[in-house]
């Protein structure tokens, strides 16, 4: 592996958590929006992280490296589908007939404990980074 596929890989994994940190900075943003424009409160976003399969043969992974198809984690954006938490006020403009209003499906203390997570992840990637620029930066001064 050489030191730009190091890079490579590591922003690809950078470009992840940001996209986690964005939708989970989302996630408390919106964590008490009863009503939204679909017309119901706020769906609390997950990111699912994927890695590309890796290759079944060795003729495979030596095409994918002679064309830099790198193993990159993509991320994509889904709904949490867990049920909405409902409180009883019946004073609330969003109330039913009951007197119960449906709030976003979002913990708190689980948001900043998943975007801690991601921040920690970012900086290790960040790392990283710079150990791999350390590397290359030690190479040129030993071909000095």
């Amino acid at each position: 592996m050489g030191l730009l596929t190091a890079l490579e890989i590591n922003s690809s994994a950078l470009d992840a958590q940001r996209l986690r940190i964005e939708t989970l900075s989302s996630n408390l943003a919106n964590a008490a929006v009863t009503k939204t424009a679909g017309g119901g409160p706020y769906r609390r976003k997950e990111v699912v992280f994927e890695a590309a399969p890796p290759p079944v043969s060795f003729e495979e992974a030596l095409t994918n490296a002679q064309e830099r198809q790198l193993t990159r984690i993509s991320a994509r954006v889904v709904d949490d589908n867990t049920p909405f938490v409902s409180r009883y006020e019946p004073n609330h403009p969003d109330a039913d007939a009951k007197g119960y209003v449906q709030y976003p499906n979002v913990n708190p203390v689980e948001e900043m404990v998943n975007l801690v997570e991601s921040a920690r992840a970012f900086e290790a990637s960040v790392a990283a980074i710079n150990a791999v620029k350390d590397m290359a930066q030690k190479s040129i001064d030993l071909g000095r």
